[in-house]
């Protein structure tokens, strides 16, 4: 490992091209170039997460942690060549200062050449992707909805701001989910006239499964909302010949009821991170069942036909923020500024 404290850019590619040569090309094949856009606090997860993740995709990590947007411009950058996060070439940059509102400028000289790149943010999703120029130059991009505040509001945002390419971790989680109900029709032809499932009112897995089960079958399914379980409880789908089929989930396993047949019981672990990042990271090209699916839970349509570009839009929080103080303090207690 390399450490490079108080640095420049340029000294970081230098680095980064040493260590691979003393390394020997331990990752001569590399499929893509991930950038993940994490909080402090969270890095060593996303590490933990993009080692799984390379194990099956050799990949060149860029870890990007903005700090202290307010104090003195900064970059200080380790460089770790195989080592601790497999095979992988990372280089984890801590930016403070404006440097961290202009990210890019680091980050560009770095991606792996003539590889395509994604974008992951294992933080709060942006508000909105153009607002940030390492999610406009990605080929691809990964969010996670369940670590905003509001999670199922976070999901309706990503479907107003969507782009061809763009996904979600929470759609990974439920491919269980999906390839169990799917597998319920696979020896008959019934139609579903009906659905329910039961979750928790903020889960955003649920939110998706609706989306999905109403963009696929021409139905509104109904959510059950429930304390009983802190992730999706059950699903349950009625047919046009009165028939039952329930997936109901317990512990690591699920339940499969179907009316007339016995219960079996089938295996639905909670994965970890990096293998639903793994996932994720097997196709580059556009989900259009995720789209529909996204669409059809917030509401909108044709998703998949928007331009897959985005043009960057640049967005000073800092100047935001200040803005908004100075509305408040010309607003007084209890006015407004109108």
């Amino acid at each position: 490992m390399i450490g490079l404290w108080d640095t420049t850019g340029n000294e970081v590619v230098k680095a980064l091209a040493a260590e691979r040569r003393s390394a020997g090309g331990v990752a001569s094949g590399l499929a893509l170039t991930l950038v993940a856009v994490v909080e402090e606090k969270k890095v060593r997860e996303a590490e933990a997460a993009a080692t799984i993740a390379a194990a099956a995709h050799p990949c060149r990590l860029l870890i990007v942690v903005r700090s202290d947007l307010e104090g003195r411009s900064r970059l200080d950058a380790e460089i770790v060549v195989g080592g601790r996060l497999g095979p992988a070439e990372a280089v984890v940059m801590r930016m403070y200062g404006r440097l961290a509102l202009h990210a890019e400028s680091v980050v560009m000289p770095l991606l792996a050449p003539d590889v395509p790149v994604v974008t992951w943010w294992h933080e709060e999703p942006p508000h909105q992707i153009a607002n940030d120029f390492l999610g406009v130059v990605a080929d691809r991009r990964i969010t996670d909805c369940a670590l905003a505040p509001d999670p199922v509001a976070a999901l309706r945002q990503r479907a107003a701001d969507y782009a061809p390419g763009d996904t979600d971790l929470t759609w990974t989680r439920i491919t269980l989910w999906r390839t169990l109900v799917a597998g319920a029709f696979d020896t008959t032809e019934e139609r579903v006239t009906g659905a329910t499932i039961v979750a928790p009112p903020s889960d955003p897995t649920a939110a998706l499964m609706k989306g999905w089960l109403q963009s696929r079958l021409g139905i509104v399914p109904v959510w059950e909302p429930t304390d009983r379980s802190p992730r999706m409880h059950s699903v349950q789908l009625q047919c046009a010949n009165g028939d039952c089929v329930t997936v109901t989930r317990e512990e690591n396993t699920a339940l499969f009821s179907r009316t007339g047949q016995e219960d079996r019981y089938m295996p639905l672990p909670k994965r970890p991170v990096g293998d639903e990042l793994a996932e994720e990271l097997r196709r580059l090209d556009a989900d259009q069942i995720y789209a529909e699916a996204l669409g059809a839970m917030a509401g909108q349509t044709g998703l998949d036909k928007r331009a897959p570009m985005r043009v960057h839009v640049w967005k000073d929080p800092a100047l935001a923020a200040r803005a908004g103080a100075d509305e408040g303090a010309l607003a007084g207690p209890g006015g407004s500024a109108a």
